[in-house]
C-alpha cells in the first residue's frame, strides 16, 4: 500500500470512528462502561489486541471499556459469559480462531453456535503461527526437527494450549511424518515457560503473543504456519516450502451478542474497522504478522463462514477425533 493510500484510508477511518464514537457515547451516556470479555489469558494474541481495541474505543468515545479475562476449554468458557450476558451491545467478545472457527470441528457439542448466538463486528486479519525451540536447542532448522522426528517417533512433546498451537502439531505428523507427542496447557505463558526450562522441545505459538520471545532472542522460531514469509523476519521459512499445502492460519477480531441491536453492531462495525486503521494498533498488527483490512457487518459474516470451513479442512487433514 503506498502513502497515499494509506492516507486516505486512515483520514476515512477517523470520519467512521467519529460516526461510531457518537452513536455508541449516546449508548452509554449513563456512564455505564463496556467490556470485552476475552476467553483465554493474559499475554495472549487475544488479550494483546483486545486491549490495544480497548484503548481506542475509550479514545474515541471517552467511555471506560474493561477487559475481562475468562480462560478455560479452549475459549469455551469465556463464549458462555459472552452469550449469558444482556444483549444490549455493551458486552463484546474477543472472537478467535478457537471459539469461531476450530471448535465448532473440535468438539461433538458445544455450548453454544458461533454463527447464530454471536455477530462477528470487526476482524482485524488473519495470520500464523512460529514453530518455536529453545536458543539452545540441537534443532536448527526446520529440517533439524524433522529428521530427528523421524527417527525417534513420540520423543518430541509439544505443548499446544489453543487450536491455533494444537493442530499444526497433527499437521506435521500427517504431512512431514513426525509423531510428536502433544502436552495440553490451560494457556500459553505456562507452555512457554516448561518450552525454555526445557520440560517439552517445541511449540507453536501465533506471532502475536510470541513475537517478543523471537525478538529478544529467548526463544527461536525454525519456521512460520503462513503461507507467505513475515515481513519482519524475511529469512524465516514457512513449512509450506519444505511441505507443500502446509498451512495454519487463524484470526482474531470482535463479535457481539447476536440479539444486540442492529445500531449498536453498526456502531461497533465503525469502530473496530477505525482502530485497526489508526496508530499504533496498525503497525502493531502489521509486525505481528497480520493483514488489517476494513471489513463491512456482511463481509464479515463471509469471512466467518469460511473461516470455519477452513478448520474443518485442517482438523480432518491433521485427523484429529472431536471431543
Amino acid at each position: 500500500m503506498n502513502h497515499k493510500n494509506r492516507r486516505s484510508l486512515i483520514k476515512a477511518a477517523a470520519v467512521i470512528s467519529i460516526a461510531g464514537a457518537r452513536s455508541v457515547s449516546a449508548q452509554t451516556a449513563s456512564g455505564k462502561g463496556m467490556k470485552i470479555i476475552v476467553p483465554f489469558a493474559p499475554g495472549g494474541s487475544g488479550d494483546i489486541t483486545a486491549r490495544l481495541v480497548a484503548q481506542h474505543i475509550t479514545a474515541t468515545t471517552s467511555q471506560p471499556v474493561v477487559v475481562e479475562n475468562k480462560p478455560g476449554a479452549n475459549g469455551i468458557i469465556g463464549v458462555e459469559a459472552a452469550k449469558a450476558s444482556p444483549p444490549d451491545g455493551q458486552t463484546l467478545l474477543l472472537a478467535t480462531t478457537s471459539t469461531h472457527s476450530a471448535n465448532v470441528s473440535l468438539f461433538r457439542k458445544l455450548p453454544y453456535d458461533p454463527e447464530k448466538d454471536f455477530t462477528l463486528v470487526g476482524v482485524f486479519g488473519s495470520s500464523g503461527s512460529y514453530l518455536l525451540v529453545r536458543p539452545d536447542s540441537p534443532f536448527a532448522t526446520l529440517s533439524d526437527l524433522v529428521t530427528y522426528g523421524r527417527a525417534n517417533p513420540g520423543r518430541l512433546n509439544y505443548g499446544h494450549f489453543n487450536a491455533s498451537s494444537m493442530v499444526p502439531g497433527a499437521l506435521m505428523k500427517s504431512m512431514a511424518g513426525v509423531d510428536m507427542t502433544a502436552v495440553a496447557y490451560k494457556q500459553i505463558g505456562n507452555a512457554i515457560a516448561d518450552l525454555i526450562s526445557g520440560q517439552i522441545q517445541v511449540i507453536f505459538a501465533d506471532t502475536t503473543a510470541a513475537d517478543s520471545y523471537v525478538t529478544s532472542g529467548q526463544l527461536r522460531a525454525l519456521a512460520v504456519t503462513r503461507l507467505e514469509r513475515i515481513r519482519k523476519y524475511p529469512a524465516l521459512p514457512t513449512i509450506h516450502e519444505s511441505f507443500p499445502g502446509f498451512e495454519s492460519t487463524g484470526f482474531l477480531g470482535v463479535a457481539v451478542h447476536s440479539g444486540a441491536p442492529a445500531a449498536s453492531k453498526q456502531s461497533l462495525n465503525d469502530l473496530v474497522n477505525a482502530a485497526i486503521m489508526a496508530e499504533p494498533m496498525h503497525s502493531r498488527l502489521i509486525n505481528f504478522g497480520f493483514t488489517p483490512k476494513p471489513m463491512s457487518l456482511a463481509e464479515c459474516a463471509t469471512f466467518a463462514s469460511r473461516e470455519r470451513a477452513k478448520w474443518a479442512q485442517y482438523v480432518a487433514l491433521a485427523k484429529i477425533e472431536p471431543q
